[in-house]
C-alpha cells in the first residue's frame, strides 16, 4: 500500500520557515552594492551565502617565514610587498615581478600575462601567499601563487577562508556577511534526525556551516565538510530510490516464476554459467519473482564477463510468465550484435525474438509492430527505435537497457511506460567504481561480474609518440600480410569539425615561462583514411563515423566482419557492440583526448579470439618533471587490462562529479563529496536511505519531515511525481 503522504500543517510550515530562506536584503552589512554583487554571483538568500563555501584556505598556523619555506613543496608564506617590477622579455609575453620581504629573506614572485597584479598591489601591502617554492639566480621563488592582501590587523595563527567573489565585494567584505550572516542564524532546523547523526558521528548543520567558514583548524574543516558530504549523498540516495520505486506507483508487478523457458535456455548455452555469472542470474530471478516490489538492478561487469547470457536468462524468465522483454542498446551496431548473438540461444529455448532498429525495412518493421501487439514475440531487441509510439507490448514485463548512460532520463522512462511495472535491468561493459555506481545509479540494486570466462588471447597495449609511429604501423602491415585486420581509432570526423566525443583536456597549456604550448594537432577520420590508403595501397581502407545513416553504418560492419575491408578508420562509435575476432591491431590517436573507460572500451575490440592483439595509443610525451593526468591515465592502460582498477584510478584523476538525469535540464554537482575518499560516507548514506524509506516510503513520518523538504529543496518535488501526493 502507498504511504499516506499528508504533512502535518504546522510541521510543514516549521520545515519551510528556516531562517536560510530569508532574503539577502536583510543581512548585516549587504549594503545596495555588495547585494547586487551576491545577487550576480547567483546567492539569493541566506541559505545561499551559507553554502557558498570557500573555495580554498590560508593556514596561517602553518605559514613559513620566507627562510623556512621548504623548497619544492606548497606552503603558504606572509611577507609584505618591497618592489614591483614589469616585464616583456618577447612582445606577446608580459611578466610581472613581485618581490617581498620579511624579517628573514627575500621571495620572488612571478605572474605571467597577469599585468593588472601591478595595479593590484603596492609597496607595503601584506601578502599571504601560496604556491610552490623553487630556489633560482639567489632567490627563493613562486609562480603565479593563489595569494590574498591581508588587512594590517591579520595575524599568524588562524585560518584564513578565500571565498569567490566577484566585482563588487572583496574577500574581506564577503567574510564579514558570511560572519554576521552565521550569527544572525544561530542554531536552525537541521534535517537529519538526532539518532541518525549520533550513529554516524556527524556534527549538527549549523555547526557544520560555522565550521566549513571559519574552522579553528584544517580538521575540523575536513569535519565540517564531511557532514555537509553526507548530506548532499543522502539526499542524492533519497531522490533517486524515490524517483525510480515504481512500487508507489500503486502497480503490482509481475511475480516472474522461472520454469521451462529458462530450463532450456541454460541447456541451450553452449557453455554453463560461471560462479559468478550465476550469481548474478539469482540476484535478478530472486527480484523478478517478487511480486510486491518492481526489480530495478544493475548488472556490471567488464567486456567479455557474459553479461549477454546473464540477461538471457532474465527473458526467459519473463517468457515463462507469457509476458514480453525489450533489449533497448545505444546503437545499431550494438543493437544487431545482441540480436545476432541471442537469437539462436532464444529460439532453441522456444522463445521468439526480433530486432528493430532504424534501418529495418518498412515490411519487416510492419511485421513486428503486428507481432509485438498481438503477442507473437516474447523478445525485442533495438535502439531507441522501440520507443516509437506506434510501438505497443502485449505485455511488457521486463525492460533491459544497455550502457544506460548513453540514454537519457526520458527514454529510459518512456521504455519502461509501455510496460507500467515492468522490472528494469541495467547493464554496462563501463567498469565503474561502486562509490560511483551508487552515485550514478542510487536507485538500482548492484550485481557484478568480475571475470571473463574466456579471457581469449588478450592484448599488449603500448604507448607511442610521433617519433615511434613506425611501430604502429609496422604492425599493421605485419597483421595484413598475415590476412589479419586493423583499426584506427580518430576523434574527428573531418579536420573542418570541432571535436567529437572528447575528454575535458584543454587544448593550450603553459610552460614553465608562460610560453602557450599548443595540444598536437587532432586526426579526422576523412584526411586518415586518405593517408593510409597511400601508405597501405594494396588493402582496403574505409571509414565508420557517427554521422553515417543506420544501414550504411550496417553495411561497412558486415563488410569488415567479412574480411572485405583490411583497415576500418572509425570514430569512437566501434567503442561497443563490434566483434571482429581477426582485427588484431589498433591504432588510437591523440589517445592524450579520451578517458580511460573509453581507451579500454576501444582496445576491447582486439584479441577477442585465438589471436592475440596489440594496441598502440598515439600521445605526446608529456613535459619532463610535470606529466599531466591524462599520461598517468595512459600509463596504466599500459600497466594493466583490468578495467575496474583502471576505473579507479579515473575516478581519482578526474574526480567525477557530475550526476546526470535528476534534472531534465542539466546534471546535480557534487560539490562536496568526493568520490574516492568518501567511499565509506556514501556506502552509509546509501544503506541510511534504503533504511529510512523502508520505515517512511515517502518520508512522511514526523520525524522525517525536514529531511522530506530538504529533498523538494535539492530535486524537486519527486513526492509528487511518484506518487500524486
Amino acid at each position: 500500500m502507498t504511504e499516506a503522504v499528508s504533512v502535518p500543517r504546522a510541521a510543514a510550515r516549521l520545515a519551510r520557515s528556516s531562517v536560510l530562506e530569508q532574503d539577502i536584503s536583510r543581512l548585516k552589512y549587504a549594503s545596495e552594492s555588495r547585494e547586487e554583487a551576491l545577487r550576480r554571483l547567483g546567492i539569493e538568500s541566506v541559505g545561499d551565502l551559507l553554502y557558498h563555501i570557500p573555495r580554498r584556505y590560508l593556514d596561517f598556523s602553518r605559514a613559513y617565514t620566507i627562510e623556512t619555506a621548504p623548497l619544492g613543496q606548497v606552503c603558504t608564506v606572509v611577507a609584505t610587498v618591497d618592489r614591483i617590477v614589469q616585464k616583456r622579455p618577447r612582445p606577446r609575453l608580459t611578466v610581472t615581478e613581485v618581490y617581498l620581504t620579511d624579517d628573514t629573506g627575500i621571495l620572488q614572485v612571478a605572474f605571467f600575462k597577469q599585468p593588472w597584479i601591478a595595479r593590484e598591489l603596492a609597496q607595503g601591502d601584506r601578502l599571504a601567499l601560496m604556491g610552490k617554492i623553487e630556489f633560482a639566480y639567489g632567490f627563493k621563488q613562486m609562480s603565479s601563487p593563489h595569494f590574498e592582501k591581508l588587512d594590517a590587523h591579520a595575524t599568524g595563527g588562524t585560518i584564513l577562508p578565500v571565498h569567490p567573489v566577484g566585482e563588487g565585494i572583496s574577500q574581506a567584505w564577503m567574510r564579514r556577511i558570511v560572519s554576521g550572516a552565521l550569527e544572525s542564524a544561530a542554531t536552525f532546523c537541521d534535517a537529519l534526525p538526532a539518532s541518525l547523526r549520533a550513529r554516524r558521528g556527524l556534527m549538527s548543520r549549523s555547526r557544520a556551516l560555522r565550521c566549513i567558514h571559519f574552522p579553528s583548524s584544517m580538521g575540523e574543516r575536513d569535519l565540517a565538510r564531511r557532514r555537509l558530504a553526507y548530506d548532499e549523498t543522502l539526499m542524492l540516495q533519497l531522490a533517486l530510490r524515490l524517483r525510480g520505486d515504481a512500487n508507489l506507483l500503486d502497480i503490482r508487478p509481475v511475480a516472474h516464476t522461472p520454469g521451462e523457458h529458462v530450463q532450456r535456455l541454460y541447456s541451450a548455452l553452449p557453455f554453463s554459467l560461471t560462479d559468478e555469472q550465476q550469481a548474478a542470474a539469482d540476484d535478478i530471478l530472486r527480484d523478478m519473482a517478487d511480486g510486491d516490489h518492481v526489480m530495478n538492478r544493475l548488472l556490471l561487469g567488464d567486456v567479455g564477463t557474459g553479461k549477454t547470457a546473464v540477461a538471457m536468462v532474465a527473458l526467459a524468465a519473463a517468457a515463462d510468465t507469457g509476458t514480453q522483454a525489450c533489449v533497448m542498446a545505444p546503437t545499431g551496431v550494438l543493437a544487431r550484435q545482441y540480436a545476432t548473438t541471442c537469437a539462436p540461444v532464444l529460439e532453441r529455448a522456444g522463445i521468439r525474438s526480433a530486432l528493430l532498429t532504424g534501418a529495418t525495412p518498412a515490411p519487416d518493421r510492419a511485421r513486428i509492430v503486428e507481432g509485438l501487439a498481438a503477442g507473437e514475440l516474447d523478445v525485442l531487441f533495438g535502439t531507441h527505435a522501440v520507443l516509437s509510439e506506434d510501438i505497443a507490448f502485449s505485455h511488457l514485463s521486463l525492460a533491459v537497457i544497455d550502457e544506460q548512460h548513453r540514454f537519457g532520463v526520458d527514454q529510459r522512462a518512456s521504455l519502461r511506460a509501455k510496460g507500467p511495472g515492468a522490472d528494469l535491468l541495467v547493464m554496462t561493459a563501463t567498469p565503474i567504481p561502486r562509490t560511483l555506481a551508487l552515485s550514478i545509479y542510487g536507485d538500482l540494486d548492484t550485481s557484478i561480474i568480475r571475470h571473463r570466462p574466456n579471457p581469449g588471447a588478450g592484448v599488449a597495449t603500448r604507448v607511442l609518440d610521433e617519433t615511434n609511429r613506425d611501430l604502429a604501423l609496422g604492425a599493421v602491415r605485419e597483421a595484413l600480410a598475415s590476412g589479419q585486420q586493423a583499426y584506427v581509432i580518430c576523434p574527428l570526423v573531418s579536420e573542418r569539425d570541432g571535436a567529437e566525443e572528447l575528454e575535458d583536456v584543454p587544448g593550450i597549456e603553459r610552460d614553465d615561462d608562460g610560453r602557450e604550448v599548443r595540444a598536437p594537432a587532432l586526426h579526422a577520420v576523412d584526411t586518415e583514411v586518405e593517408r593510409l590508403s597511400r601508405i597501405f595501397p594494396d588493402a582496403v581502407v574505409e571509414m565508420l563515423h557517427g554521422r553515417m545513416g543506420a544501414r550504411e553504418k550496417d553495411e561497412v560492419i558486415d563488410r569488415f566482419r567479412a574480411g572485405d575491408i583490411s583497415v576500418l578508420v572509425s570514430t569512437t562509435v566501434v567503442e561497443v557492440g563490434v566483434d571482429v575476432p581477426n582485427a588484431t591491431v589498433m591504432i588510437i590517436e591523440n589517445g592524450e583526448r579520451f578517458g580511460l573507460a573509453t581507451l579500454h572500451q576501444l582496445r576491447g575490440r582486439v584479441g577477442r579470439g585465438s589471436l592475440a592483439g596489440r594496441c598502440f595509443v598515439m600521445a605526446p610525451t608529456p613535459r619532463k618533471g610535470r606529466p599531466a593526468p591524462a599520461h598517468e591515465r595512459l600509463e596504466a592502460l599500459e600497466r594493466t587490462t583490468d578495467g575496474f582498477e583502471l576505473a579507479e584510478l579515473d575516478l581519482r584523476l578526474r574526480h567525477e562529479g557530475e550526476i546526470l538525469g535528476l534534472r531534465q535540464h542539466g546534471g546535480v554537482t557534487l560539490r562536496f563529496v568526493d568520490l574516492d575518499a568518501d567511499a565509506d560516507l556514501i556506502e552509509a548514506a546509501h544503506a541510511d536511505a534504503v533504511e529510512l524509506l523502508r520505515e517512511s516510503p515517502t518520508l512522511a513520518a514526523r520525524t522525517l519531515i525536514p529531511l522530506r523538504f530538504d529533498v523538494i529543496d535539492r530535486y524537486g518535488d519527486i513526492f509528487k511525481e511518484v506518487s500524486g501526493g
